[in-house]
């Protein structure tokens, strides 16, 4: 059994810290198995690797769907808002006029919030040359905190500050939660939490509202 006491090797021959390895875990692009060595007093030792690209996606996709939001359901019609984001750019979510939606509800103080966003920023760069598909994170925090957290963070998204009442609107109770919306205005899929397959559900949903006439 891995534990915090496991000894886990990198690819390198390096011996890794359980932080280290565990938080390389939850990104879904390594694995672990077994070496054929042991230590001298019989521990078992253990590698972690990087996954491909195809063994990744073949991991994801045999993993259980991440749990759904109860506050969005897909299939339903979205009920949108209008918002500005910190830097003044301004959104219509009720008229997305064949755009892809995809939200973030976050916090600054929510680990899982803020482990998921290097992540995240390569979400929106898979997706920086096309406009029809906008990130919108809806954070609790002040606009002066976020300024000063992004200093040393950089989320891509455009963030909305003070979002309690739109939490609160959709009676988002548990964080992260992310929604992606189709281009009809339709929820397409919806989460709550940090799974390992968050992210690729979330680009898996985002590809399909895309290809969708």
């Amino acid at each position: 059994m891995l534990d915090e006491k496991s000894i886990v090797r990198g690819e390198d021959g390096m011996v890794y810290p359980h932080e280290v390895w565990k938080k390389l875990l939850q990104t879904g692009k390594f694995s672990i198995k077994s070496r054929n060595t042991k230590t001298e007093n019989g521990q078992q030792e253990w590698v972690i690797y990087e996954l491909t690209a195809e063994h990744r996606k073949a991991l994801m996709e045999r993993m259980p769907k991440p749990m759904q939001s109860d506050s969005f359901i897909a299939g339903e019609k979205f009920d949108g808002f209008k918002t500005s984001d910190i830097n003044g750019n301004k959104f219509d979510l009720k008229n997305t006029d064949g755009k892809i939606i995809v939200l973030n509800f976050w916090f600054i103080n929510c680990p899982p919030c803020k482990a998921e966003i290097p992540e995240l920023n390569e979400l929106t760069e898979a997706y920086k040359e096309n406009n029809n598909v906008i990130f919108i994170a809806i954070a609790l925090d002040d606009r002066y905190d976020l300024k000063d957290f992004l200093k040393t963070t950089p989320f891509n998204y455009n963030i909305v500050n003070s979002g309690r009442s739109f939490a609160e609107r959709y009676g988002v109770k548990s964080y992260p939660t992310h929604v992606v919306i189709d281009k009809t205005g339709t929820i397409k899929f919806s989460t709550l939490g940090l799974a390992t397959n968050t992210i690729a559900w979330i680009k898996k949903s985002i590809d399909e509202s895309l290809a969708s006439n």
